[in-house]
């Protein structure tokens, strides 16, 4: 059994897992995409992607954004730096709906699906070489990565109680010693014999 980076055993009836390892994909894009759909519903996140794709809309870069072109599609993101990531969109796109069919086998209602968790980490570097000019030989790696998704079905919303004027209100230690203080001054002085 893998050991995925969240602990869902608590919530394990309510979840659902993908992963993918050694996932040949730029890291930094990657990572960068996974960011952008982090938190989404499972229906949204598909939608977005898939208008990233067709240029629609862009992927914010954060983090990754060295050399990074602008864009005006990234001001919907309050940044200026964004990409279009079609490979990284591909492998995302297909855990996801492998996590959906998960979900699907399992019972839950995929509407309500959350990605809850999304973690990118780097795999092994690919080494191969390439020739340069004066008989040099430089490095020529791939940046593969791993990838696992956690969907999750938002808990139910509990109504909030209404307030029950017979109960006080708890105060901590310092609000206990301020109304001690208080209730101090405003009794007289006891006179002195």
């Amino acid at each position: 059994m893998v050991r995925y980076s969240f602990d869902d055993s608590k919530v394990a009836e309510k979840t659902v897992k993908s992963r993918g390892s050694y996932l040949r994909v730029h890291f930094k894009n990657t990572r960068e995409t996974a960011a952008a759909v982090s938190g989404m519903k499972l229906s949204k996140a598909l939608t977005y992607l898939g208008d990233v794709s067709d240029h629609k809309r862009c992927i914010p870069f954060r983090r990754f954004n060295g050399g990074v072109g602008r864009t005006q599609q990234a001001k919907e993101f309050k940044t200026s730096q964004g990409r279009w990531p079609v490979k990284s969109i591909k492998f995302l796109t297909n855990l996801l709906k492998n996590a959906e069919a998960n979900a699907e086998a399992k019972g839950l209602e995929t509407e309500d699906l959350v990605i809850r968790n999304i973690v990118v980490n780097q795999a092994p570097k690919t080494r191969r070489r390439t020739y340069r000019a004066h008989g040099r030989i430089n490095p020529y790696q791939g940046h593969p990565c791993h990838v696992e998704i956690l969907l999750s079905e938002p808990p139910a919303e509990v109504p909030k109680a209404a307030l029950d004027s017979s109960l006080a209100p708890r105060l901590n230690k310092r609000q206990l010693a301020q109304k001690r203080i208080a209730n101090a001054r405003v009794l007289p002085a006891a006179p002195s014999a």
